[in-house]
């Protein structure tokens, strides 16, 4: 278990350096003002941010991610996998509720964290310098929030966030069950790393497909507030002033973004955490076989928590 957790932070942390801009990119497309908005899509604000505020700027607010990044790999891994022992059977059913459980519990570190993100995100938009920094990292952030509006100020965005997590990482244990199941991913497989990246990929494209237009209000909730303007009294109420602005449409922005970073994203974590296990397993397995005087077993596994 240890081992898993430790290979899962660090595919996570993998995860994140790849898809960080990606949702920089999806943030900004989110939250921008329909009346007059800097960007025409995805790439023109990928094009826009780097022109301006230099390819730094696609990684603003990661910090916040990264610091969350060991505390929530280790309630999701953790959550997941008691949940799937306490209920019996690995079962597609029971990896659903698993992975529903596991989303809902880390949600308590998640908001804080993608609320710093978003805010650290927006921060100087399209600026090549910063003018002025209201927050100088992600820590300072949720500190000068939670000083200005107490525990309620930290947590805004809570609701919506965990009818995002619930689901959709019910969604992701169970695409991913499946697809290992259907692609036969087994220890000895030769194939197993690009099958592995596959089915992490396509997990993470489902999984946000499941919930993408909570997302949307989400981010606009966590976003509202900035610059002293507050726009929105509730989720219900974001849901109706965004749909009367801009109808349907507003609730896939930033969609094309955030598909083109889930496949990378869960890519690159699954590689890693196999890549790390495979080493990590092979120096147990030599070491057990040189105390042993016995030949080792197989260096690689898959992970108790996938």
């Amino acid at each position: 278990m240890a081992l898993d957790f430790l290979a899962g932070c660090v595919g996570g942390a993998a995860g994140v350096l790849v898809g960080h801009p990606f949702d920089t990119v999806k943030v900004r497309l989110q939250v921008q003002n329909v009346e007059k908005p800097l960007y025409r899509g995805t790439l023109h604000c990928f094009q826009s941010i780097i022109k301006q505020e230099t390819t730094l700027g696609l990684y603003k607010g990661i910090g916040s991610p990264m610091m969350g990044l060991t505390f929530i790999n280790a309630l999701v891994f953790g959550v997941q996998g008691n949940a799937l022992r306490a209920l019996g059977k690995d079962t597609p059913l029971n990896q659903f509720l698993a992975g529903s459980a596991a989303g809902a519990i880390q949600c308590v570190i998640c908001c804080p964290m993608e609320l710093a993100k978003t805010r650290m995100q927006l921060q100087g938009t399209g600026e090549y310098k910063l003018k002025s920094k209201n927050y100088k990292n992600s820590l300072d952030c949720l500190v000068k929030i939670y000083r200005k509006e107490g525990l309620k100020g930290i947590n805004r965005g809570m609701v919506s966030t965990f009818m995002r997590e619930t689901p959709s990482f019910g969604f992701y244990f169970l695409t991913y069950d499946c697809l290992t199941r259907y692609l036969g991913c087994e220890a000895e497989d030769s194939y197993i790393i690009p099958k592995l990246l596959l089915a992490g990929g396509m997990s993470g494209i489902v999984s946000w497909l499941s919930t993408y237009p909570v997302d949307v209000i989400k981010s606009r909730l966590q976003a509202d507030g900035v610059g002293g303007i507050v726009r929105y009294h509730g989720i219900l109420d974001c849901v109706r002033k965004s749909y009367h602005a801009e109808g349907l449409r507003v609730f896939t922005r930033g969609l094309t973004s955030t598909l083109l970073r889930a496949f990378p994203v869960n890519a690159a974590t699954f590689a890693t955490v196999t890549v790390f296990l495979m080493y990590m397993r092979s120096e147990e397995n030599q070491i057990r076989g040189d105390l042993s005087g016995c030949e080792a077993g197989p260096a690689i596994q898959q992970p108790s928590s996938f």
